[in-house]
Formats: C-alpha cells, structure tokens, sequence
C-alpha cells in the first residue's frame, strides 16, 4: 500500500505554510546585513546622506509605494477569494513597480556615478538594497503569475500571498530610508 507525504490537506497547508515561513526567515538574511550596513553608514556620513537622499526622485518612490501597496491588496483578496483575476491584478502592478524602478534607476545613474565618500555608499547601498529587493519582487511576479495561470489549492495563493507580503513590507523600510528620512530634517 503506498504510502503518502501527508495525512490529509490540513496537514499539507500546515506544512507548507511553515516552510515559506522559514524560507522568509532565511530572506532576512540577505536583507539585515544590507540594512545594518545602511545603519552604519549612515551614522558614519550624516551629511553625506542628506545630500544624497536630495537627489532621489520621491514622486516615483511614492508612486511606486502607492503601487506596490495596492499589490498587497490585491493579493489579500486574491487569498481570501481565490480570484485568478485577482492574482494577475497583482502581478500586473508588481510589473509596473519593476518599470517604474527601472526608470528611476537610469535617471539616477549619473548622479551616483559623480557621487564620491559616503554619497558614493549611500547609492552604492541604494542600488544594493532596491536591487534585491527587486530580484524578489521579480521572483514574486512570476510566482503569481505562474499561479493567476494553474492554481489549484487556496493553500499554494496563501504561501505566495506570505512571500509577496514579505517583498512589501522589505519596501516599506527602504522607501523611508531612502526617500523621506532625511527629507524633512
């Protein structure tokens, strides 16, 4: 009598929800040494970082806030109604994050080749941190896509509901570390 991973479909959702849990816990990995480093840094060269954070373009950090926010809506309802449309709202608008970032770092990029000391960490650390983060916002997209497309258990849009989450809570840290904080000193 063969013989099956899981008892019954509790015990799967149970599991796999647990292993994003502990694949997001291993994520931060990648993400605290690049924020301890911005923390560093940034008490190393105050100034520095204020010049620099001046140059950045915050109606597209905004805008791309306000984008990446509706996307965890969407895909909050997308796991509570399973709605493909729903899941391909959401990958829809982590698209247009991903393009708006694009545009925004080729616009940025003769400011941060010019930048010299700590302006040159503040867009190395710029770069760095916006660039994994959307290497996992790409990740995500595909993800749920590839789930708008062939879901077939509420248990698979919850774990990529967990992951996308995670992705926007990583932005809701750098839009104020690099676009408000030192703003309106």
């Amino acid at each position: 009598m063969p013989t099956t991973q899981f008892d019954n479909a509790l015990e799967r959702r149970e599991s796999a929800t647990f292993g994003m849990w502990a694949f997001l816990a291993t994520e931060v990995l990648f993400f605290g040494p690049l924020f301890f480093g911005y923390v560093h840094s940034r008490l190393t060269h105050p100034q520095a970082f204020a010049s620099a954070s001046h140059h950045m373009h915050v109606v597209l950090g905004t805008l791309n806030t306000a984008v990446l926010l509706t996307s965890s809506l969407t895909m909050a309802l997308a796991v509570k109604t399973s709605r493909r449309s729903l899941l391909a709202a959401t990958a829809l608008l982590g698209a247009v994050f991903l393009g708006i970032k694009a545009f925004e770092w080729v616009s940025e990029l003769g400011e941060a080749a010019r930048a010299t000391g700590g302006e040159a960490q503040f867009y190395f650390l710029y770069y760095a941190m916006t660039g994994l983060h959307a290497i996992h916002l790409t990740i995500g997209v595909g993800l749920v896509g590839w789930l708008a497309a062939r879901a077939r258990r509420l248990s698979q849009i919850e774990v990529a509901g967990l992951y996308w989450h995670f992705v926007d809570v990583i932005w809701v840290f750098l839009y104020p570390m690099f676009y408000l904080l030192e703003r309106y000193r």
